[in-house]
C-alpha cells in the first residue's frame, strides 16, 4: 500500500521535464547576470586600461571598478519598477522584459569601442552598457524567485531557491574558465586588444534561448485567490514600504553579508592576489573556478537540507559565525607562500558557508512577504542591498589598500559589516506566508 502511494506520487518524466524547464527559465537571467559581472570583474584591470587611462595602475583599476560599482546605482530603480510590474502583470512578463534589457547592456560593453579609438565616448558607453545592466538586475531576482518559490512543492522551497545560488556559482565558474583560458594562451597584445570581449559576446548567447525557455512556462501570480478574488494591490512599492518597513531594513542587512562575501572574497580576489599578493593571473582564476565550483555545490546542497527543517535563521546565524571566524586568516596566509594552500583551502570553506548563508537568507526574506509584494519587495532589498554594498564592495577595499597600505584592510572591513549582519538577523522576525 505504501509503495504503491509512494510510486504514485513520485514525478513522472513530464513533471521532471517542467521543474527542470522552470528551474532554467528563472535562473538562467540570474546566470548571465553573475556571468557578466564575474567577467567584469576579472578583466577589471584591462578594461580600466582601455577605457580608463590613468598615470597609475591603481588609479585606472579604480575607475574601472569605479564605473562597475556605478550600475547598481540602477538596480534599485530597476526593483521598484520591474518588481512591482511582476506584482501587477505576472512573473513571467517581467522575466521576459529583464532578459532583453540585460542582453542590450551585454551587447553595449561588449562591442564598445576604446577610449584610444573614439575618446570620452568610450567610457561614456561601458557606463551605459552598466547602466542597462544594473536596471534590469534590480527586478529580475524578485520575479524569478517569486516564481520558484510560488512553484516549488511542500518541502522543496530550498531546493528551488537555491538554484539561484548554485548557478551564480555556475557562472562564475565558467566566467573564471575564461579568464583562464584567454590570459594562458592569448598573446598579451591579443588579450588587451580583443580577447577579454569574447566573453561578453559569449555571454549574449543566452539571450535567444532565455526568451525561449521564458515564454513557455506557466505564470504562477494570479492563480492564488483569495475570497474569489485576485490578490494585486495598485501599488506595490508603497505598499510594502508602509507595512513592511522592519523587515525591509533588516533585510537589507543580511543581504549585504551575502553580497560582501560575493563580491570580495569571490569575485575581487582574483584582482586582489594579481595585484597584491602577485600571484599569477593563470592561478588566481584557477583557484576562482575551484571557488566557484564550490559555491554551485553548496548552494543545491543548502537547499536540500534547508528543506528538512522548518526554520531558516539558524543557518544564517551558523553560517556568518563561519565567515567571521575565517575571513581574516584567509587574507593573512595569502602572502606566504608556504600558506597559500592553506588561506585558499580557508576561502573554500568561507565560499562554502556563503552557499548556505545566500539560500537561507534569501527563504528568509522571501518568506516573510505576503503573495502581492512579495516579488517587489524581495527586489528591492536585495537591489538596494546589493547596490549599496555590492556596488562599492571593490572601490571602497581599492580605497583602503591605496590609502592605508596595509593588504589585510579588506578583511576588517568585511569582518565588521557582517557582524553588524549578524545582529540584524538575530532581529529578523521569521514567517512563512504561502
Amino acid at each position: 500500500m505504501s509503495s504503491v502511494a509512494s510510486a504514485s506520487s513520485a514525478p513522472g518524466p513530464e513533471s521532471r521535464r517542467k521543474q527542470a524547464k522552470l528551474i532554467a527559465a528563472a535562473s538562467l537571467g540570474n546566470t548571465l547576470e553573475i556571468f557578466d559581472f564575474t567577467v567584469f570583474s576579472f578583466f577589471a584591470t584591462i578594461i580600466g586600461s582601455q577605457y580608463f587611462p590613468s598615470s597609475t595602475p591603481y588609479g585606472s583599476l579604480l575607475m574601472a571598478v569605479g564605473v562597475f560599482g556605478v550600475g547598481f546605482v540602477m538596480r534599485p530603480l530597476g526593483s521598484m519598477i520591474l518588481g512591482s510590474y511582476a506584482d501587477r502583470a505576472g512573473r513571467k512578463a517581467a522575466m521576459l522584459l529583464t532578459i532583453v534589457l540585460m542582453g542590450l547592456g551585454t551587447s553595449i560593453i561588449a562591442l564598445s569601442p576604446t577610449y584610444a579609438q573614439i575618446g570620452i565616448i568610450a567610457p561614456c558607453l561601458i557606463l551605459v552598457g552598466r547602466l542597462l545592466q544594473g536596471f534590469s538586475a534590480g527586478g529580475e531576482i524578485g520575479a524569478s524567485t517569486a516564481l520558484l518559490m510560488e512553484s516549488a512543492g511542500p518541502g522543496k522551497r530550498g531546493f528551488y531557491i537555491s538554484w539561484q545560488v548554485s548557478t551564480q556559482g555556475l557562472s562564475s565558474v565558467i566566467g573564471s574558465t575564461c579568464g583562464a583560458l584567454l590570459t594562458t594562451f592569448l598573446p598579451h597584445d591579443a588579450l588587451y586588444a580583443w580577447g577579454w570581449r569574447l566573453p561578453f559576446l559569449i555571454g549574449l548567447l543566452i539571450i535567444p534561448v532565455g526568451l525561449y525557455i521564458r515564454s513557455n512556462i506557466d505564470e504562477t501570480f494570479g492563480t492564488h485567490q483569495q475570497h474569489g478574488k485576485q490578490e494585486v494591490v495598485h501599488n506595490p512599492v508603497a505598499e510594502f514600504i508602509r507595512n513592511h518597513l522592519p523587515q525591509f531594513i533588516l533585510g537589507l542587512a543580511i543581504i549585504m553579508t551575502a553580497t560582501l562575501l560575493t563580491y570580495i572574497m569571490l569575485f575581487y580576489m582574483p584582482t586582489y592576489m594579481m595585484n597584491v599578493s602577485h600571484l599569477s593571473s593563470t592561478l588566481s582564476y584557477v583557484m576562482s573556478i575551484m571557488v566557484s565550483l564550490m559555491l554551485t555545490l553548496s548552494g543545491i546542497a543548502s537547499g536540500l537540507l534547508i528543506d528538512r527543517f522548518k526554520r531558516r535563521k539558524p543557518f544564517v546565524i551558523g553560517s556568518l559565525i563561519i565567515a567571521i571566524l575565517l575571513v581574516y586568516p584567509s587574507f593573512a596566509l595569502i602572502d606566504s607562500g608556504s600558506t597559500l594552500w592553506l588561506a585558499f583551502v580557508l576561502r573554500l570553506l568561507i565560499i562554502a558557508a556563503l552557499g548556505f548563508n545566500m539560500t537561507s537568507g534569501i527563504l528568509l526574506i522571501i518568506e516573510s512577504l505576503p503573495r502581492p509584494v512579495r516579488a517587489t519587495g524581495l527586489a528591492m532589498t536585495y537591489a538596494l542591498g546589493v547596490a549599496i554594498f555590492g556596488g562599492t564592495a571593490q572601490f571602497i577595499v581599492t580605497w583602503l589598500l591605496q590609502i592605508t597600505d596595509n593588504p589585510l584592510s579588506p578583511a576588517w572591513y568585511l569582518i565588521i559589516m557582517l557582524l553588524i549582519g549578524l545582529f540584524a538577523c538575530l532581529a529578523f522576525r521569521e514567517r512563512h506566508y504561502d
